[in-house]
C-alpha cells in the first residue's frame, strides 16, 4: 500500500492551491474518523489515503475530474481498490463508477458536506468546528446561495446511499471534522512555511 508520504507527494505533484490541499487534509481526517466510528479501524489508513487523494486531478483537470485521476494512478501502478474508491465520489457527475463499499459511500456523502460545514465554521467568531452545532449547518444547508458550490443534492444522495438520516450524516461529519481540525490547521501552517 502507498505510504502517506508517497500519497502526499503525489497529491502535491498535481495540487498547489492551499484551499485544495486543505480540503484533501480535511477529507483524509474525516475518512479516518469514520473508519473507526463504523468498525473499520484496521482499514483506517486506507480510508484516510482515499480521502487524501480523492480530488487528485481536480485542480489541474476540473473538466475531467475522477477520470484523469484513474489514469494517473494506473500509470503509477496503484491499487485498483484505491482507484475505484477515489473515482466513485464522482458517480453520476463525471463517471459511472458507483460507490459500492460503505467507505466509498461515506466519501461520496462527506466530500461536499465537509466544504459546506467548513464554510459555516469560517463565518463563526471562532472560525472553528469545535463549537459548531447541527442547527447552524442545517440553516445554511437550506440556503442555496450559501456555499453554492457544495451540492445539496449530492449530500442528500450520499445520506440515502448510506441509509442514514441527513441530520445524522451532518452531525457525524461535524464530529469527524472536530477530530482532525488541529491536524489540518497544522498541515496548512507547514505549507505556508515551505
Amino acid at each position: 500500500m502507498l505510504t502517506r508520504e508517497e500519497a502526499l507527494s503525489l497529491l502535491k505533484e498535481y495540487n498547489t492551491e492551499p484551499f485544495h490541499l486543505q480540503h484533501a487534509y480535511t477529507v483524509e481526517g474525516v475518512m479516518r474518523w469514520f473508519a473507526g466510528e463504523l468498525g473499520y479501524g484496521e482499514e483506517a489508513d486506507f480510508w484516510a489515503l482515499v480521502g487524501l487523494l480523492h480530488d487528485l486531478d481536480y485542480e489541474r483537470y476540473p473538466d475531467q475530474h475522477c477520470i484523469m485521476s484513474q489514469q494517473i494512478m494506473r500509470e503509477r501502478g496503484l491499487d485498483e481498490a484505491l482507484i475505484h474508491a477515489t473515482a466513485s465520489h464522482g458517480y453520476g457527475i463525471t463517471v459511472d463508477v458507483a460507490p459500492t463499499h460503505e467507505m466509498e459511500k461515506v466519501l461520496f456523502a462527506v466530500d461536499e458536506l465537509t466544504g459546506l460545514i467548513g464554510a459555516v465554521a469560517r463565518m463563526r467568531p471562532s472560525k472553528s468546528v469545535q463549537d459548531l452545532e447541527l442547527p447552524s449547518v442545517k440553516k445554511k444547508f437550506k440556503t442555496p446561495k450559501f456555499a453554492a458550490g457544495c451540492s445539496r443534492e449530492v449530500i442528500t444522495k450520499g445520506a440515502e446511499m448510506l441509509g442514514w438520516e441527513l441530520d445524522d450524516l451532518i452531525a457525524r461529519t461535524i464530529l469527524a471534522m472536530r477530530s482532525c481540525e488541529a491536524e489540518v490547521a497544522a498541515e496548512g501552517k507547514a505549507e505556508e512555511n515551505q
